[in-house]
């Protein structure tokens, strides 16, 4: 195979996307991937190992690698120490997925 005949990884993702499985996967993971770009970002920039920044963060090296995989979402109390220690901010928007309003009544 040639290389002008190989795909970018832009087309290659849009191929995964079709399939059911991957696409729900592939959202289920979306906080978690963008969480890892931020931090492996932050390490580049800052030219810190996992093992440095770690213990910036008072964290274990295992758990940043666990982070930087982006396959699991991080929890909340995990963002505010990210937040805290490398002064990311972390934008959570909770609105409906419909226009329709949701009332809730307490008997």
């Amino acid at each position: 195979m040639k290389l002008s005949e190989m795909k970018t990884a832009d087309e290659v993702l849009a191929e995964d996307l079709k399939d059911p499985e991957f696409r729900r996967e592939w959202e289920r993971t979306a906080t978690a991937r963008a969480v890892a770009a931020q931090l492996v970002a932050y390490r580049a920039e800052h030219g810190l190992s996992q093992s440095e920044l770690a213990r910036r963060l008072g964290m274990k090296q295992p758990a940043i690698a666990r982070l930087e995989a982006g396959e699991h979402t991080p929890t909340l109390p995990t963002l505010e120490r990210l937040s805290r220690g490398l002064g990311l901010e972390f934008h959570i928007d909770i609105t409906p997925k419909s226009a329709t309003t949701v009332q809730l009544q307490l008997a």
